[in-house]
């Protein structure tokens, strides 16, 4: 089969002829549908192999991935073969912590560094994908490449955003930074899921008119006066809930400042930048949080709103052989939606 591999650290991945794997115990072979391609891949290109700590190339990329089940591995049971199913990204977790246990496989407290399908693994960027049984989640008729992004920037979203749906009642304000492939989504999942006014913000119209389209309601553009329009907009009080999708210094102030008393601020952008944490420098009585990707219990939920028309996946395709023409595109800000390539195609 063809797989889209990276050979060696900081080396430009290649597509290559390699076996098509077999299922062991426990493990299902997947036929990929879709798989999503992700600014992580791109970070992971540029590694040295002393960043990867014991799991370094060669490996197959590509953790966005949803298809068909092609074959069963002895001892598992629930699944049929040609059954439509979406991957859990995250693959480094004991299974049998408090966590893992609820679904929460993201959050195991065992997991030292971050591993799985396409980071150590081999990923989806290829014909067929082995995977162990307990990350892969049915999903009834729905589109493996409209699912392949909600693996990750689906889940990831939405995994933020569900523990602050309690207090999001109406007359609440929450808002999210950086509506790109992220934060569209969680846009859709704020207004689907929660009576808040959902803010957007974001540096690119485009961006903006889409969030808009999709919910929003209201946008802003992301400078220098973002935090004091917010203020505007609430009659002084700030933001009860902020989901920042970009993590970089400007957009960490932003959201610290235009945060209520007693409000949340979650971080799940990578721009991998801090903010001062101290009794004068965030309001009283706030939260900040991080998230990271998500959990079986959670993937099933963000499948099922998908099939229910509660949200939309946009989505670029690229077939495999196009695969670095994807990445390309994703480097230089040309795709309109979440960048899914297609074996096969």
């Amino acid at each position: 089969m063809i797989a889209y591999r990276l050979l060696n650290p900081q080396q430009v991945p290649e597509l290559r002829d390699v076996p098509r794997p077999s299922p062991g115990p426990g493990q299902l072979l997947i036929k990929v549908g879709g798989c999503g391609l992700c600014h992580t891949d791109i970070a992971l290109m540029g590694r040295t192999r002393a960043e990867f700590f014991d799991s370094p190339p060669p490996f197959t990329l590509g953790h966005e991935i949803a298809g068909w089940i092609a074959e069963i591995g002895q001892g598992v049971f629930g699944f049929k073969s040609g059954e439509p199913v979406a991957v859990v990204p995250v693959w480094g977790s004991c299974g049998h912590c408090p966590p893992c246990r609820r679904g929460e496989e993201n959050f195991c407290y065992y997991i030292a560094h971050l591993t799985g399908a396409g980071i150590g693994f081999d990923g989806g960027l290829a014909d067929y994908v082995l995977v162990e049984a307990r990350f892969v989640v049915p999903m009834g008729d729905f589109d493996p490449v409209l699912a392949a992004p909600l693996t990750d920037a689906g889940l990831t979203t939405y995994t933020a955003i569900k523990p602050a749906l309690p207090f999001l009642v109406p007359g609440t304000t929450a808002v999210v930074i950086g509506v790109g492939g992220l934060g569209l989504l969680a846009v859709q999942f704020l207004r689907t899921l929660c009576s808040a006014r959902v803010i957007a913000v974001d540096s690119d119209s485009n961006h903006l008119q889409l969030a808009k389209e999709h919910g929003a309601d209201n946008t802003l553009p992301s400078d220098a006066n973002t935090a004091k329009l917010i203020r505007d907009i609430t009659s002084g009080t700030g933001a009860n809930f902020i989901l920042d999708c970009v993590g970089a210094e400007p957009t960490l102030k932003t959201g610290a400042s235009a945060l209520a008393r007693l409000g949340r601020l979650t971080l799940v952008g990578a721009a991998l930048k801090t903010v001062p944490f101290g009794l004068h420098e965030i309001p009283w009585g706030a939260q900040l949080v991080t998230s990271l990707n998500g959990g079986t219990v959670t993937l099933r939920e963000v499948i099922e709103l998908a099939r229910l028309g509660r949200i939309e996946t946009i989505v670029d395709r690229y077939p495999l052989s196009c695969v670095a023409d994807g990445y390309n595109d994703l480097r230089n800000g040309k795709l309109h939606g979440r960048a899914v390539c297609i074996p096969g195609s």
